[in-house]
Formats: C-alpha cells, structure tokens, sequence
C-alpha cells in the first residue's frame, strides 16, 4: 500500500500546501502592497506596550555572560564543539550577523536579528550557523525579553572573544527584534554564488558590497574560486571599503579573526548536516 498521504477529495491529485504557481510568477512586475504592512504591530508577539529599553534594564547582564561562557564548553551530542569549545563557532555567527552591513543604503546589519530569517538563515556562507543560534535557545528561553536575539548574538561573540582571553571595549544593548525578514536587495542573481553584478573591468554594482550571491564579504578561495592574491586584495578592499571598513580593520578582521579556530562545526556532515533552514521539513525548523 502507498503510504503517502493524499488528498482524499482530490483523489490525491491536488498540489500539496507549497506546490503549485503563485501569484507572483504569473505577474512578476505586480506592485508589492506587502511593504506597506511591513513589521505590522499585529505580527509582533511582544505587544504595542512593550518597550525594550525597559526590558533590558531588568537584565543581570553578568549572569546572561556567566551563562553564555558555560555553554561555550557545554558540548552537545547532536553538534559536538570544534576542541571542545564553541567559542570560534559563536564568533562567526556573531560576525556574519554584524557582517551584513553596507553604506550604501544602510541596509543588513545586526541591529535587528535578521540572521534568524531568509534569505540569510540559509545563504552558502551562513552554512550551520543556525546550530549556533540553537545553542543559544535554552538561554533565550531563560532571560526571554530581557534580551532581544539582535542583542544575543552580538553578545555572544562578545563573551566567546573574552572566554578566549580577548580583551573586548565592551557591549551595548539595545538592538530590538524583528520579526520578518527584511526587504532587501541581495541581488539579481537566480543561483547561490552567481557574481553577475559585476560589470566592466569588475565593477560592483550598488547597493551591492559582497561579491557573489549568498556571501557576506568576499570569497575566501580567491575571486570565484580562483586562488589569486591580488585579485583577491582587489575584492576585499572594494567589499570592506562597502562595508565601512579601512584596511587596518580588515586585516584585523581578516588575520585576527581566523586565529580563533575552526569555526564550521567538527560534526560529520554525512550525519549531522541536512538542508538549509528555509528547505528543511518543518519538524527540522
């Protein structure tokens, strides 16, 4: 017997709840009405009354940081710790929240936790940090609005660079939550790691600051895989220039922050890796 469930009023025929052609592949050039409901009040699960500045008042910031520290060594089973310590993992996840950023339109960032929704929970260069993010649930659930998952996630690298012996200037807090991802321009390109927005003799198009679609910054094997040193610098000081970084920033970032470790995870990916979040099954999200 076919065990797979079926539509009983359609003799199994009907589209399932995501198949079939939606309104937008029929008229692509259709106004978008959905910018104008944007961060609606009535999507937000904290209420027109909360405020969080006051929330984040009541926070024992210590103890939020004692706790992150505890689970940078608190291995799971079902993502063990690169050596035992999650730290570099935390690290990357705050840095490409932060990471996103550009001038040229202010957009990206993490001043609003978008990390948690597409496009960029699932982009080629975001690849296993929603384990990072699932690391930190248990203590989300514990502080609860005390502290935003913008706030979080920055902190958090924060406390794994102290946890390290890096001496930080500090943390602010402040950032608050959205609730929907942002709209965005990411790119035109229809395939991860297309870089068709670049023209002439390597021209980046605005508002544009990573090199390829689904990166954050530049590609780490050289300008599309291809290993040069000097197109590569030619890259990155274009990108990071994007991004409001001068050349001392970016080889701190660059040198500095690759000397904490392996920061991808030291699971099998056989076992332990799957689809990205947004093309997981729903008892994976």
């Amino acid at each position: 017997m076919d065990s797979e469930a079926k539509c009983p009023v359609t003799n199994g025929n009907g589209a399932g709840p995501t198949g079939g052609t939606s309104n937008h592949d029929w008229w692509p050039n259709q106004l978008d009405l959905g910018v104008l409901r944007h961060n609606s009040p009535q999507a937000d699960p904290m209420g027109a009354d909360f405020n969080y500045a006051e929330e984040f008042k009541k926070l024992d910031l210590e103890a939020l940081r004692a706790d992150i520290k505890a689970a940078m060594t608190d291995s799971q089973q079902w993502w063990p710790a690169d050596y035992g310590h999650y730290g570099p993992l935390f690290v990357r996840m705050t840095w490409h929240s932060a990471g996103t950023y550009r001038i040229s339109d202010g957009r990206g960032g993490g001043g609003a936790g978008l990390q948690r929704f597409a496009p960029l929970n699932s982009w080629p260069d975001n690849v296993n940090l929603d384990k990072a993010r699932r690391l930190l649930w248990p203590i989300k659930q514990k502080y609860g609005s005390k502290i935003s998952w913008a706030d979080l996630m920055i902190l958090t690298g924060n406390v794994a660079m102290e946890s390290m012996g890096f001496a930080t200037f500090g943390f602010g807090g402040g950032r608050e939550d959205v609730w929907e991802p942002d709209d965005t321009y990411w790119g035109a390109e229809a395939e991860w790691l297309g870089d068709e927005r670049y023209s002439g003799e390597r021209e980046l198009a605005n508002p544009l600051a990573a090199v390829q679609m689904g990166l954050i910054y530049v590609n780490p094997e050289g300008p599309n895989g291809n290993p040069d040193p000097l197109a590569s610098a030619i890259d990155i000081r274009e990108t990071f220039a994007r991004m409001a970084m001068n050349d001392e920033e970016t080889v701190a970032l660059i040198a500095g922050g690759h000397t904490f470790g392996k920061t991808h995870g030291a699971a099998d990916p056989d076992k332990y890796v799957g689809p990205e979040p947004e093309a997981a099954p729903l008892q994976e999200v």
